[in-house]
């Protein structure tokens, strides 16, 4: 059987999945695209692109099939077995509207929507089509070997019972100022930076504890890519990474109004509680955790790709290892893994790591801290959590 994949929103993540997926799937097909402006067809064209941590010897060329004016028109005229949605955020629910009803099976990027309105809207719409498997999600770091490596570590009962969680996701300057000049620049297209680039993070600590937030608090704001920080000569860094839609060549005079450093108080439902860190502006980044439980602690470091569990009794080291990413992989070997999970759940019907129900958790999450930073309040999240309830949606039981 041969997949026939369709995509609407060709950007440089879509393009590079389909790399991911030409390179490890056999008897696919990429039947069309909807995207005016379709920034990742050079990747998909084998063609490298700075910022992109890709090896470009290790793109191949590949048929992305015909464009389409609309997504109406790529699901009337071709039967597909796969849609991957890789839209501006604000346009994913729309696109998500159209796939549902179409009865299409659907991968949405990350984040799934960028509005709490928006999360009870999809909602209303997956109970309606009575399928929440039919929408997947681009949660990349649930398939991540580390990530794999401290649910073990849980499961084994090595932490005990978790108490407190440190956890950061810092990222460079050159990621940053493609921030500030990018449509993610903007909520109103984005969500904001907590949703849009740490809303995998709050997934990864709300999956390993296994609970919801009950109350949460935030901080933040813009120091470093502020007008008075602008140099008289800008640098390379600043520019290194292309935009797409909608962007802009202004970094640190961006017409933009997101928040560039945050940090997040969460409190899980049975007094858990996460510090969680962001900051786009690291020139030596990491994106690391400490989970603290009473029999252990488990270190690690997407990045710096490493993984030490201790326990807590005598500070034995019971693992201590590193990991090493093909020159394909562009999120620390996950990519691969998931592209070869999802097209193993297409094909056998296997569970996958997380469901689109998961990425709606996080993404509130995201949301209610930045209410509360706004607000400079203490959100509570309990009617949140009643209303997400009363759609009567159920996880399907992951791998």
């Amino acid at each position: 059987m041969t997949f026939k994949i369709g995509v609407v929103g060709l950007g440089y993540r879509i393009g590079y999945l389909m790399q991911v997926i030409g390179q490890t799937q056999k008897d696919i097909e990429f039947v069309g695209y909807v995207d005016p402006n379709p920034a990742g067809l050079g990747l998909v064209n084998g063609e490298g692109v700075p910022g992109i941590s890709v090896d470009p010897s290790a793109l191949k060329t590949f048929n992305p099939g015909k464009p389409f004016d609309s997504l109406e028109e790529l699901l009337e005229k071709n039967d597909l077995d796969l849609l991957m949605v890789g839209s501006p955020n604000h346009m994913h629910l729309e696109h998500l509207r159209i796939a549902i009803k179409a009865g299409v099976k659907t991968f949405a990027e990350k984040p799934v929507v960028t509005t709490e309105a928006q999360t009870f809207e999809l909602l209303e719409l997956l109970q309606e089509a009575g399928n929440v498997d039919q929408v997947m999600i681009g949660l990349v770091l649930r398939y991540a070997p580390l990530y794999r490596d401290l649910i073990a570590a849980r499961d084994s009962g090595k932490l005990g019972n978790i108490a407190s969680i440190e956890a950061s996701e810092h990222i460079a300057p050159y990621h940053g100022a493609f921030f500030m000049r990018d449509w993610r620049r903007n909520s109103e297209f984005s969500g904001g930076f907590m949703l849009e680039k740490c809303c995998h993070d709050l997934d990864l600590y709300q999956g390993l504890v296994g609970k919801r937030p009950k109350r949460v608090a935030s901080f933040g704001g813009r120091r470093s890519f502020v007008p008075e920080n602008k140099p008289d000569e800008l640098a390379d860094v600043y520019q290194y990474k292309p935009s797409g839609w909608n962007g802009s060549d202004k970094v640190f005079d961006s017409d933009g109004d997101i928040i560039d450093y945050q940090t997040a108080l969460v409190e899980y439902q049975d007094g858990e509680n996460l510090c969680f860190h962001t900051n786009m502006n690291v020139p030596d980044e990491f994106r690391r955790f400490a989970v603290i439980g009473s029999k252990g602690m488990a270190e690690g470091d997407f990045i710096r790709n490493f993984f030490k569990l201790t326990a807590a009794e005598n500070s034995e080291t019971l693992v201590d290892k590193s990991y090493e990413a093909s020159n394909l992989s562009a999120h620390y070997g996950a990519d691969e893994q998931m592209i070869e999970d999802i097209f193993n759940h297409l094909r056998n019907g296997a569970k996958l790591p997380v469901s689109i129900l998961d990425g709606l958790e996080a993404g509130l999450t995201a949301i209610k801290l930045d209410e509360a930073r706004l607000s400079g309040s203490v959100v509570d999240l309990t009617e949140t959590w009643a209303k997400f309830d009363s759609y009567k949606l159920a996880k399907e039981e992951v791998a």
